[in-house]
């Protein structure tokens, strides 16, 4: 799946990151609080240039096991606010994944949860995906909300799944099958 960037929402545009997101980028990786439920932790100017190189050739979907990751822009802003990830699991399956991450300025004014609408629509028209799933920490309630929003539904708590930054973590596991998404779920 190779895309005409930018994607357009009401309010925002999906593009792939560039090397001139970086102060944007590294205003909000480099805060702790933005890494409480993530893996990694809160990174440098130096880390960001690295992961901004990385993000920038996960542009498109062309095969099973690839990601494409997008910067959120707000026009309004004149700034890049976050990213969103679609993720092909399996092509025999047809299983997706999405991801996304906001800039803690910009959480709760609804740009996540069309940002995420965004690749849904890429994973169940685009690729043609018969299931996507989103996970997150249960602490995390802006999180599963936003996935309950889209029209998700939880189908697991896995409790103390793995150890998460030095202690047992559980995690949510919620999906969206493509009839759900067609009847306007999402």
């Amino acid at each position: 799946m190779r895309l005409d960037y930018p994607l357009k929402t009401d309010r925002l545009l999906l593009r792939p990151f560039r090397p001139d997101d970086l102060d944007d980028f590294h205003a909000y990786r480099s805060r702790p609080e933005f890494h409480r439920y993530l893996y990694d932790e809160a990174a440098t100017r130096e880390e960001c240039v690295e992961l901004l190189d990385k993000l920038a050739a996960d542009d498109e979907l062309t095969g099973e096991g690839q990601r494409l990751a997008l910067a959120i822009h707000l026009p309004e802003a004149g700034r890049v606010i976050g990213g969103v990830v679609l993720k092909w699991r399996s092509e025999a399956h047809r299983q997706g994944e999405i991801g996304y991450s906001l800039n803690p300025d910009f959480q709760g004014h609804g740009y996540a949860s069309e940002a995420a609408r965004k690749m849904l629509e890429l994973g169940f028209d685009g690729l043609g995906l018969h299931r996507i799933v989103a996970e997150c920490d249960p602490r995390n309630e802006p999180s599963w909300r936003l996935m309950e929003r889209l029209g998700m539904r939880r189908e697991a708590h896995l409790r103390e799944f793995e150890i998460f930054k030095g202690e047992w973590g559980d995690l949510f596991v919620y999906a969206l099958l493509e009839e759900e998404y067609r009847r306007g779920a999402a």
